[in-house]
């Protein structure tokens, strides 16, 4: 079951195409000289689609199995979903002992953001999204008072990380890492392609992409990002990208209610759903930005929101309920 933060679908256009997936051209191969090597495979709870642009012979199927196991490693360190992994781990003792590397990169990542934000990234709200999740079972929404017992347990300013130890003050909080940590595992495997001699290639997860390269010298990967409602253009946005990732986070791929209001998509501060924004896609240098840029451009709208984005270094798209679509500056629109 895919239930990680929901993104709007991104599909390719002008040269890729597919369900959050990645397939270029028809004789493209031919045109060039090169090969197109394509995988896909389920981590994180999510599809993960990699093409590379390899030279022929096969030569590029090595890197694509060393990128995927990197992935793989990567998520048995921070997926929630996974007993074993050391976010649960921590989940479940409060506390883990030898924090590695990554884990404490995407803490202090994660915390950079939620210091951006004034709280509305923030990884210590498993709790209410449990509620909701719970409350979704049954088709209903949670009560007052069980969103304001769940608010208690969530405030990143609890989680203590050190060296030696990542400590979870209260009695009760856990988190989640799935508006961050995918991103990061996208740019671990964009990486170790790069390492492998790669250069251009395309990793994409749930929605969260990194662009590597471009299809051909000097050209822009060309996309698209489809529309959050149905009954207009299939695509809201389009946008060229080289060496940059792309992210988009939409509200109605996990609705906790019909009319879209309330969605998994929740503000911590407040423990109700975003209420202004659709959609909200973004570009950054790197997929994990991009990743938490996402979400948390959803959570503080249109004019913080964007506002966010581009203090990040960031570029976005974002679309109001109502279907008004506003843009960053630099957004690079196709």
């Amino acid at each position: 079951m895919i239930n990680r933060r929901q993104f709007l679908r991104i599909v390719a256009v002008g040269g890729v195409a597919g369900v959050a997936g990645l397939a270029l051209k028809s004789g493209w191969d031919a045109l060039t000289g090169l090969e197109t090597t394509r995988e896909t495979r389920l981590l994180m709870g999510t599809i993960v689609n990699l093409t590379a642009i390899t030279p022929p012979g096969g030569q590029g199927r090595a890197a694509v199995e060393a990128a995927f196991a990197r992935m793989a490693a990567l998520e048995r360190v921070f997926s929630r979903h996974m007993p074993e992994s050391d976010l649960s781990r921590l989940n479940a003792a409060g506390r883990l002992p030898s924090p590695s590397a990554e884990m404490l990169e995407v803490l202090a990542a994660a915390r950079q953001m939620s210091e951006w934000s004034a709280g509305a990234f923030d990884v210590t709200m498993l709790p209410l999204l449990n509620v909701y999740a719970l409350a979704a079972r049954d088709g209903t929404l949670p009560t007052a008072e069980q969103v304001d017992a769940a608010r208690a347990l969530v405030d990143y300013r609890s989680v203590v990380v050190t060296a030696d130890e990542v400590r979870l003050e209260r009695p009760g909080m856990s988190l989640t890492l799935d508006a961050i940590a995918k991103g990061y595992i996208v740019d671990a495997g964009v990486r170790v392609l790069n390492a492998h001699g790669l250069p251009n290639t395309l990793v994409e997860a749930g929605g969260d992409l990194y662009a590597a390269g471009g299809p051909l010298d000097g050209a822009a990967w060309q996309l698209g990002v489809q529309a959050p409602r149905a009954g207009g253009p299939a695509l809201a946005a389009r946008l060229g990208v080289h060496n940059q990732a792309v992210a988009t986070s939409g509200d109605y791929m996990q609705p906790f209610s019909p009319d879209l209001r309330h969605h998994h998509i929740l503000d911590p501060r407040t423990g109700l759903s975003s209420p202004e924004l659709a959609s909200a896609t973004v570009v950054a240098s790197r997929a994990h930005l991009a990743d938490a840029l996402a979400t948390t451009v959803m959570v503080l709208g249109r004019d913080l929101g964007l506002a966010l984005a581009r203090r990040a270094g960031a570029e976005a798209v974002v679309i109001a309920k109502s279907g008004e679509i506003a843009r960053s500056p630099g957004f690079p629109a196709a």
